[in-house]
Formats: C-alpha cells, sequence, structure tokens
C-alpha cells in the first residue's frame, strides 16, 4: 500500500514553482536530503521528463508522474507535492501537448517490479475526480495520507 509508505516529510503541501525544472529541483532536492536517493536524482529526473514526458490530464486535473533510472536511488518511497500554482508539463506520450500540472506524484524506485505496481496504484486512484478534488483541497500532510488510505482501501 502506497500510504503505509508514506514519508511525511517527502509530502509538500504548497510547493511554490515556476517550471517543471523547478519543481523537480524542490520537491527531488527534499527526496535527496532526506535519503531517498542520490544526488544525481534530480539531473536525471529533468534529462528523463524532456525526452519521456509524464504529465497526465486526470478528469480536469493536471498530474505528473516523474521517476527516473534506479541507479539514481537509494531507497524507494513516494513524494507528493500539491502546487500553489499549475505548471506546464507535456502530456505523457506526446511531444508538444500541454498540461497544466497540479499535483505530483514523484517515484523514488530501487525495485523495478514494485513501479509498475506503484504506477498501477496511482494511475488508478487520479482516474477517480472526486479522489482528486480531496487531493487539491487537503491543506496539511495527515490529510494527504488519509485521503490516499481512504482510497486504497477501495482498490
Amino acid at each position: 500500500m502506497i500510504w503505509e509508505e508514506l514519508d511525511r516529510e517527502l509530502i509538500l503541501t504548497e510547493l511554490e514553482a515556476e517550471n517543471f525544472e523547478e519543481v523537480f529541483e524542490k520537491l527531488g532536492g527534499v527526496v535527496t536530503e532526506v535519503g531517498y536517493a542520490k544526488d544525481t536524482y534530480v539531473r536525471a529526473l529533468i534529462n528523463r521528463e524532456k525526452e519521456y514526458p509524464t504529465g497526465l490530464d486526470a478528469s480536469g486535473v493536471g498530474i505528473a508522474i516523474p521517476h527516473t533510472d534506479i541507479s539514481h536511488v537509494i531507497k524507494s518511497g513516494t513524494a507528493i507535492a500539491k502546487l500553489t500554482k499549475p505548471v506546464t508539463f507535456i502530456q505523457m506520450g506526446t511531444e508538444d501537448e500541454e498540461v497544466e500540472v497540479q499535483l505530483i506524484f514523484m517515484l523514488a524506485v530501487k525495485d523495478p517490479k514494485s513501479h509498475l505496481t506503484k504506477l498501477q496504484t496511482i494511475i488508478t486512484m487520479i482516474q477517480d475526480p472526486e479522489f482528486l478534488k480531496k487531493l487539491i483541497e487537503a491543506d496539511d500532510v495527515d490529510s494527504i495520507i488519509e485521503i490516499i488510505k481512504e482510497k486504497e482501501g477501495t482498490l
């Protein structure tokens, strides 16, 4: 379960950023500081995003699920950020279709097998507009964890 693995230090409720690089520097910086990733993690995220965009439009809510190669990760974890204002990402599977992202689920993946399960769970959860609405309205870390726990209990 994702909620059981969430580290409160990796959940940011008011991240300010002007572009996806700044999102990665700030949120990826926390992932690195807390000991989940190596110093190469942020640069690897930025480089991968340029080649394989991670933006998604989920029922009108922009989501991004950035991650990178396991060689940049120390231990698995999921960082979550609510942006104070949307940031432009490129839609997954396209080269130029833009998505205004409000929520980030940043994965630090050490085990490629668990990565797919975690990604599938996140994609299943974000298909629920009510779940997304609750996440966007949540204003503290405990609420975000509880919303995810509640949603995972229905999967």
